[in-house]
């Protein structure tokens, strides 16, 4: 890897090619290093949560961590990098329960509840529906791999079980950043209000049933996971996948 004019380019080749940091192998040093890892993942989710996604450069990280930012690419090539082991370690902070219950539906659902309590801990987090990168980490892929047989216990395979996979990422990940970036005034709600009032000839049945005003968020998405895991249950088998 250089670094030039600030930025940083991974070369190509055999195994430095791969856009993600869980594919490539991390680069040795001899001797001790003056910076971890686990130093750069501790920093870099403290810089998230006071200031967010937008303000994470690394620039910003190395003055924080006070080393230089030739010393920082040593460890992690991009800010793409610094992020992916930064929500790996949101996944690693509670423990994955080894083995599920008698009920797959009750394994579902508690997972998927720690799920979102982790990333409302660190809202941040929200945003990474928007990036283009799958999750890869150790962490995210034991949760993955529990949620996925709960699922395959619930008698999803194939197509249905990656699109339930994905109903409940998405529904967890889009909750979550409802609910984090989403911060009505009690003024702002109520002008809310008055002006689906005044529109109700147009739209009545949003102005009749508290659309701006119902922050519930936790009756919400609970009653979401209770629409998905009952569709679950009750979708069809596609012909494809019809036992014979």
């Amino acid at each position: 890897m250089s670094v030039i004019a600030g930025k940083e380019r991974v070369h190509g080749g055999a195994g430095g090619g791969a856009g993600n940091v869980w594919l490539r192998e991390a680069r040795q040093k001899q001797g001790e290093p003056p910076l971890t890892r686990a130093r750069i993942i501790e920093a870099a989710v403290a810089l998230l949560d006071e200031e967010g996604m937008g303000r994470l450069t690394m620039r910003r990280l190395a003055e924080r961590l006070q080393v230089g930012a030739t010393t920082l690419y040593w460890h992690v090539a991009t800010k793409d990098d610094v992020v992916d082991l930064a929500v790996d370690a949101i996944f690693g902070e509670a423990g994955v329960p080894g083995h599920g219950t008698a009920s797959p539906r009750e394994d579902i659902a508690a997972l998927v509840h720690d799920w979102r309590r982790a990333m409302l801990r660190h809202p941040w987090a929200a945003s990474l529906p928007a990036r283009q990168r799958p999750l890869m980490g150790p962490n995210f892929l034991a949760w993955m791999e529990l949620l996925q047989s709960a699922l395959v216990r619930a008698g999803l395979t194939g197509k249905r079980l990656n699109a339930a996979t994905w109903a409940l990422y998405n529904h967890v990940m889009g909750a979550t950043a409802a609910q984090s970036s989403l911060r009505l005034s009690a003024e702002e709600t109520r002008l809310g209000q008055e002006y689906l009032a005044s529109q109700s000839d147009r739209y009545p049945t949003v102005a009749a049933n508290n659309y701006i005003a119902d922050d519930d968020w936790d009756a919400s998405f609970d009653l979401g996971l209770g629409f998905l895991l009952a569709g679950f249950e009750s979708s069809p088998q596609p012909p494809d996948q019809d036992p014979s």
